[in-house]
């Protein structure tokens, strides 16, 4: 009976040593995901292992290593630990044609082996800016194309305006093993895109350190706007005055010219034109008048009006709060535009005319509305003294001429005055 127990023990010793030896014979391994140009390490373990040997072969089952034999000539495979449990290899300047299943094989009865699947990314290169022309023109409409080749998987290509980000139109296309990627963006040119940077980035998991991107900067030509500029709101006689013709155009509208009431500056020392700067030293009342800047480019021209009228130089004392009789005169006012002028602000009328004339309209008008009552009054009046003097009067043909068999005899009986005869009346008002 102890015998055969110790058999027992035995055999169930011998099967668990085997069983765990074939359990612990499987190779372990596990998928590996490198960029282009990086470096793969393969590694294969086995838990148990009876001085069994591992190997390593590539996708097209050709052998790399057998234990630390290497088989496939290839500078870019090295060793990196070889031991009865354990096979790491390395695969240098990894390229997309390494891409696949790599198998570990372990060398028992029957063999054992396990993949291990390589894979390996594509690098974007640096993209491109096409469809750019330089200058252009304000109004114009232009296409920018980004372009990107060698992604794997596709890259994703984004927009920006300075740093504001934009929407663009993408369109993806395979090739080989890789991916040309497109990103176009339409745009109505104005003239606030001028000096503006438009950016294409690259975003791809291979480029996750330093995101590849190419810029260009916008410049747009467009014909000048112009506006005068004054340093007094109530220029006064004696003053300092400075007008400055601000134009803005691309290109540049130098220089500027100055006109007088439709003419030349007056040739006066007193007068200075230095640039875009007319200066005034010292104001009297012959300066008064519509004075215009002008700027032009090859694209058009501009200009702007500057009404100046000098105000006398004031020899009373501050005005009292009250409110005084004639309004406070406007402030000269400037006028923009290009060719066509307002006729309110060209004409050489005393910008104190509004108020003097309102003052004016006043007194006529009640000038007219007493000429009015005292009309009415006489036409009530003259109404009344007529409806009094209403009266009756007899006229020749009417007296006797109802019983005369002829004129002649009406006439007659007329001058004798018949006393009976019947009166006609006729009234008037």
């Amino acid at each position: 009976m102890n015998v055969k127990s110790h058999l027992i023990f035995t055999l169930y010793t011998i099967y668990g040593i085997l069983l765990k030896g074939i359990s612990g014979q499987y190779p372990l391994v596990q998928n590996v995901t490198v960029t282009a140009g990086g470096t793969a390490n393969l590694t294969c373990r086995v838990e148990y292992n009876d001085n069994t040997s591992l190997q390593w072969s590539n996708p097209a089952q050709q052998t790399l290593f057998f234990g630390d034999k290497k088989a496939l000539r290839d500078n870019r495979i090295e060793l990196v630990r070889a031991t009865s449990s354990e096979l790491t290899i390395s695969i240098s300047d990894v390229t997309l044609s390494d891409e696949g299943l790599y198998t570990c094989s372990l060398f028992t009865m029957p063999v054992r082996t396990a993949k291990a699947y390589l894979t390996v990314f594509g690098v974007p290169e640096k993209p491109k800016i096409n469809g750019l022309t330089k200058p252009a023109m304000e109004g114009d409409r232009i296409t920018l194309t980004c372009i990107t080749q060698g992604s794997k998987p596709a890259a994703d290509l984004r927009w920006f305006r300075n740093e504001q980000e934009v929407t663009g139109a993408k369109e993806v296309n395979a090739s080989g093993k890789t991916f040309t990627v497109r990103s176009s963006l339409q745009l109505l040119v104005n003239r606030n895109d001028d000096g503006v940077a438009y950016t294409c980035r690259v975003d791809h998991v291979a480029l996750a350190q330093a995101p590849q991107q190419a810029t260009e900067v916008l410049e747009v030509h467009y014909a000048p706007r112009v506006e005068i500029i004054h340093s007094l709101a109530v220029p006064q006689e004696g003053q300092y005055l400075k007008l400055e013709c601000v134009s803005r155009g691309n290109p540049s509208p130098d220089p500027v010219m100055w006109t007088k009431d439709g003419g030349e500056l007056p040739d006066l020392d007193r007068i200075i034109v230095e640039g875009r700067e007319l200066t005034f030293t010292s104001l009297n009342k012959t300066d008064n008048g519509t004075y215009r800047c002008e700027a032009s480019n090859h694209l058009g021209t501009s200009s702007a009006e500057y009404v100046l009228y000098v105000y006398d130089d004031p020899t009373t004392p501050p005005p009292s709060t009250t409110s005084p009789l004639h309004p406070i005169p406007p402030d000269p006012t400037v006028q923009l535009g290009t060719h066509a002028s307002d006729p309110t602000v060209t004409g050489s009328r005393d910008p104190n005319a509004l108020g003097q004339h309102g003052t004016d309209h006043a007194l006529i008008g009640g000038v007219v509305a007493v000429v009015v009552f005292v009309t009415l009054c006489l036409i009530i009046v003259l109404g009344r003294y007529l409806a009094r003097h209403k009266g009756t009067y007899l006229t020749n043909e009417a007296k006797g001429a109802d019983d005369a068999p002829d004129a002649d005899t009406a006439i007659i009986n007329a001058e004798g005055h018949h006393a009976h005869a019947e009166e006609k009346k006729e009234y008037f008002i």
